[in-house]
Parts: C-alpha cells; structure tokens; sequence
C-alpha cells in the first residue's frame, strides 16, 4: 500500500506539474499598433514577445484586444485576467509588474507649420496638449496635469489627437514616436493630414514597457511565471 501510494502521488504530481504548464494566461491590451492590436500579425510586436517570453517556460498566453480603459478595468474585476500591457511603469499604480517587455519612445506630435521648441515642461504653460484617457504618460507631467499647471485636453484615443492636431485645435499631442509613424502610414483618417504632422524633435522620455500583473494570488502567480520563463 506504501508503494502504491508513493507511484500515485508521483503520478499525482506529475499530473498537476503538465496541467500547470497547459495553463493559458489571460491577458488584456488595446489596439496600438505597432506594438498590440487584434488585426495586427501575432497582434503585434509587443504581444509576439509576451506570448514568446511565456512560450519559453511552456505556458500560453491568450490576449483579448479591448479599449484601454476597459482592458485596465476589467483585469481589475474579472479574477480570470491576470493583468494588462503594454503599461509604463508607474509606481503609483496597483501592478505586479513585469521585467520590460520592450521600450517606447514618448514625445509629442506637433502641427509640422508650428514647431514648438522646448526644454522643460515650464516651457509648456498655456498650450493646448492632447492626451488619451486612462493612459499613463511621465509622472512629471501627470502631476502638472492634474494640477492643472498644464492644459491637457483628454480624447478617446492617439488618432483622433493627430486630427485636432492638424486641424489646429492642439498645440500638440502626447504620443509615442512608433505608434504615430504608424498610425500616419496606415490610418485612412490621416491620409490627406499626414504632411502636416511631425514628431517633435525633444522626447518626454524613453518608457520601458511592461505587462501589469493583478495584484492577487493569479495575478502573482502569472508574474512569477513569467519571470521564470525570462530566464529560461
């Protein structure tokens, strides 16, 4: 009976080790292209190197393509999403998060007939600036926001900044460099705006970017996952 017991547990554990290897994650994210978008090969670069990355400890990965504020929500109240990306690091937020899955560089666009020279955010005061809803930009000027030292001026997304933009309704725009090359190359919006818009010549900064495990027991469980398979 002892012997049995022993070959049972054994097969037991064998059975739970390739039950938590089979494991599929549930992940959030928002159409952003280049880096994550549902039409987007692998949707996007950002999601091929988490599904990569998770690949390498034998785990799989299922990535639902929501609007950003929904995706950051519902990882939050759903306990079958553990956690969201591509998100800035930002100490302030509720995260387990991940090593860089990749980085971003964060600047403004600006209406290529009024370039804007700056130096620090000083610089800013008065200008009408666009910013997405929900996103997390640099804390400097997320703070200044808020406060109101800074004129933010939130839309529903990166595309239709560009377009308030060129119709000279910003000043500029918050955006990262490769999100707006894309978006001028490929959105049919921008087509016929596309001459006038340019990416300022001084960036906010260069983001790391990262996946925001929940923090709860899936969520860390899925951030201890990851990890290992990082290092594999």
């Amino acid at each position: 009976m002892r012997r049995l017991s022993c070959l049972t547990a054994l097969a037991l554990g064998l059975s739970l080790s390739a039950s938590a290897y089979a494991d599929t994650f549930q992940l959030n994210s928002l159409d952003w292209p280049p880096y994550t978008g549902a039409k987007l090969p692998e949707q996007g670069t950002s999601a091929k190197a988490v599904k990569e990355a998770f690949g390498k400890g034998g785990h799989k990965v299922s990535v639902k393509i929501l609007p950003w504020q929904r995706a950051v929500d519902t990882a939050k109240s759903d306990p079958s999403i553990v956690g969201y990306f591509p998100e800035y690091y930002d100490a302030s937020l509720d995260c387990v998060f991940s090593a860089p899955i990749g980085t971003g560089p964060l600047g403004f666009a600006q209406n290529s007939s009024k370039p804007i020279s700056w130096q620090n955010l000083d610089d800013l005061k008065g200008l009408r600036i666009g910013v997405v809803a929900g996103y997390v930009n640099t804390a400097e000027f997320d703070e200044r926001a808020s406060k109101g030292q800074l004129n933010a001026d939130a839309t529903q997304s990166d595309e239709q900044n560009l377009i308030k933009l060129a119709n000279g309704r910003l000043d500029l725009a918050v955006i990262d460099r490769n999100v707006m090359d894309y978006l001028l190359t490929n959105s049919p919006k921008l087509a016929a705006l596309k001459d006038q818009l340019q990416f300022n010549a001084t960036l906010l900064e260069d983001k790391t970017l990262h996946i925001c495990f929940t923090n709860d027991a899936s969520g860390k469980a899925a951030a201890d996952a990851f990890k290992q398979a990082q290092g594999n």
